[in-house]
């Protein structure tokens, strides 16, 4: 089986922004991958790899923590998959060799805020069986404990927002670990440094300690394989205690951690009902969860909420209905006052109303028209008992001018009305669009009167002779395919000597091939005619292309560059000369001795036999370059030496690498 990659870490949200929708899908498809593969591995497969490599354990820190800080939103599609996959994984390294890093409260609890409880709280029941787990992961609670309990019980002084902090993501550990709510209630100091720091004037805080105290309290029942009453009785009893002291003090009674949990939690009931259900509780037990319902607080009645009203100033545009009623109003107090004068007459408000009307509301002459039993005919024949009568003010109807109704448009005729395509009785059969054939391909593939007859293929079949097969030489010639055309080679290597020479020239004096009469006449030019064959126009003008184009300049000093190359390999071998001629070929002057060889020009030299062959006029190997009795010398300093040494393997190798083979 081939070995598994290693599970790179999980980013979190800073480095998540920088990568791509596409990138961050296949990562997480990668993720959840490799979390099956590695929880389907065998224990002994599983437990070598987690000695061996530590990807895993950073792996499934860092998406703990990254996943409860921001979400499982950030998962996308693969969410489900991904979280199933890294369960699996967690399960199976947790319960069989945990590293330390996972024994820790951030990563339980950070597993407890991802994972619901009916998944984490069996396998939290199966770690702290086991004893060796248990232990590491208590030293981590108590941990927290320490850091905890100094920042509570040192009030506004302490560090509010790291309990606060700490707490929240204590919260879902508690709901899920009943052996978590244990320890952390094991002794007096956690529950007292809870009960100091709610004293804090802290909503938020206070919010989360009264949730703390609440899950670690229903644990304690929670606990397997026994609920732990004599642990929650003692709680219980401490509450009390706190409870009395601070209703003792000078601070408000209800201003307490016991009335703030009694009040806003359920908790006397949870417990109550668990303790009745329960053989194992006892009578103090339930005792003591009864005695604090009277820290209940009673119910308070919130605020009425403000709601600002905007004040009727009487500034606006008076209608018709308001008009009418003000008028109502002001005959009504006339009317009034018509019969408080005259409440013997027990008149109508109708007739009162009517009488206002024919003497102009004028109350003092209706009075005295009343009195002396003085009013027009059509009042006094008038019911004089008759009731006021209100009548709506009459609505105008809206007044705005309307659009008339324009009549339709005349229907317009054409040829084509009430043909088949408007009927719509058209055979579909018929129709087509565009230009349409008069066969159907399957018509056309069995009609056989315009196939060619077979007879004439197997005639022309027999005709074709598959051997006369003559070459084409079309492409011969030409330059296709990286082909090369040798026909004219003489001529290239012409111009190419040409051009060595010419730039040459032109590196050592550009003024030779200046347009004038003196150059033409120069002995320069003079020579670089004869040695390229060229005439006077044909050399300037190859100089001013060659100023006018940059590119064939540099590619020139390409080609004619010196590259370090030795392009003639000469003899190096000793070679008899003439006696007396004191060259390097001569072995008369000077015998066999050595002593020539770094004579030159001392007169005598330091060899055995002669007196020194090579110090007198001849040439010598040390002499200036260019002299003929120097390049003698130094073609012939080695003839004559193959009866020693190892000169005659060094002439073969030398004359191997002249014929271009390769040296070694």
């Amino acid at each position: 089986m081939a070995a598994l990659p290693p599970l790179a870490a999980f980013p979190d949200s800073a480095w998540r922004d920088h990568l791509k929708d596409a990138e961050w899908d296949g990562l997480l498809i990668a993720w959840t991958t490799l979390s099956q593969a590695y929880a389907g591995l065998g224990d002994d497969d599983l437990a070598r790899r987690l000695r061996k490599d530590e990807s895993i354990p950073t792996f499934l820190t860092s998406f703990m923590q990254a996943t409860a800080t921001d979400g499982t939103s950030t998962l996308g599609q693969n969410a489900t998959g991904l979280l199933r996959a890294v369960f699996q994984l967690t399960s199976r390294v947790l319960l069989l060799a945990p590293p330390a890093q996972l024994l820790t409260f951030d990563f339980l609890a950070s597993l407890c805020r991802i994972y619901p409880k009916r998944i984490t709280s069996p396998l939290l029941s199966r770690l702290f069986t086991n004893e060796k787990h248990s232990i590491a992961v208590e030293a981590s609670f108590s941990a927290l404990k320490k850091l905890l309990i100094p920042h509570l019980d040192s009030g506004i002084r302490g560090d509010l927002k790291l309990v606060e902090q700490r707490l929240t993501l204590l919260n879902p550990l508690l709901h899920c670990s009943p052996h978590a709510c244990s320890v952390f209630l094991a002794g007096s100091d956690f529950l007292d440094g809870l009960i100091s720091g709610f004293k804090v004037m802290n909503p938020p805080l206070r919010k989360v300690i009264v949730t703390t105290l609440y899950l670690c309290l229903i644990g304690l029942v929670e606990a397997e394989p026994s609920p732990k009453w004599a642990m929650l009785s003692d709680q219980l009893y401490a509450l009390r205690m706190a409870a009395d002291a601070h209703k003792a003090g000078p601070l408000n009674a209800n201003d307490s951690l016991v009335p703030e949990l009694v009040t806003q939690t359920p908790i006397l009931k949870v417990l109550l009902r668990r303790a009745e259900a329960s053989s194992a509780a006892t009578e103090n037990l339930k005792k003591r969860i009864t005695a604090l319902e009277e820290f209940k607080k009673g119910p308070m009645a919130r605020p009425k909420r403000l709601i600002k009203r905007r004040v009727d100033k009487g500034k606006g545009k008076m209608s018709a209905e308001e008009a009418h009623a003000e008028m109502h109003i002001h005959k009504m107090s006339k009317i009034t006052q018509v019969q408080d004068v005259l409440q013997d007459l027990n008149l109508g408000t109708g007739f009162i109303a009517r009488c206002l009307d024919e003497y102009n509301d004028d109350v003092a002459q209706v009075i005295d028209k009343l009195l002396v039993d003085s009013l027009p005919p059509h009042l006094a024949q008038a019911d004089r008992h008759e009731s006021l009568s209100i009548s709506e003010p009459h609505k105008h109807k809206d007044l705005a001018p309307k659009s008339p109704e324009l009549s339709q448009l005349p229907e317009r005729r054409n040829a084509f009305d009430d043909d088949a395509f408007d009927k719509l009785t058209m055979d579909v059969s018929k129709v087509s669009f565009g230009k349409r054939p008069e066969k159907t391909a399957d018509q056309l593939l069995q009609d056989k009167t315009s196939a060619p007859g077979k007879a004439a293929i197997l005639s022309a079949l027999a005709a074709f002779d598959s051997d006369d097969d003559e070459r084409d030489d079309t492409y011969d010639a030409a330059d296709v395919g990286g082909t090369v055309d040798s026909a004219n080679q003489e001529a290239d290597a012409m111009r190419d000597g040409n051009e060595e020479i010419l730039f040459r020239a032109y590196q050592t004096n550009p003024r030779v091939f200046a347009r004038d009469a003196e150059i033409r006449r120069s002995a320069q030019r003079t020579k670089l005619k004869q040695e390229t064959d060229m005439t006077d126009e044909a050399l300037e003008g190859w100089a001013v292309m060659l100023q006018r184009s940059p590119h064939q300049l540099r590619k020139l000093e390409e080609k004619f560059a010196f590259k370090g190359e030795q392009q003639k390999l000469d003899r190096s071998a000793w070679r008899a000369s003439p006696a007396g001629s004191g060259m390097e070929e001569s072995d008369t002057d000077g015998g066999h001795g050595r002593g020539g060889a770094r004579g030159g020009g001392r007169g005598r030299g330091r060899g055995r036999g002669g007196g020194g062959g090579r110090g007198g006029r001849g040439g010598s190997v040390d002499g200036p370059t260019g002299e003929k009795g120097t390049e003698s010398a130094r073609r012939h300093k080695e003839a004559n030496k193959g009866s020693r040494a190892n000169h005659n393997r060094r002439d073969a190798r030398a004359k191997k690498v002249a014929r271009g083979g390769f040296a070694g």
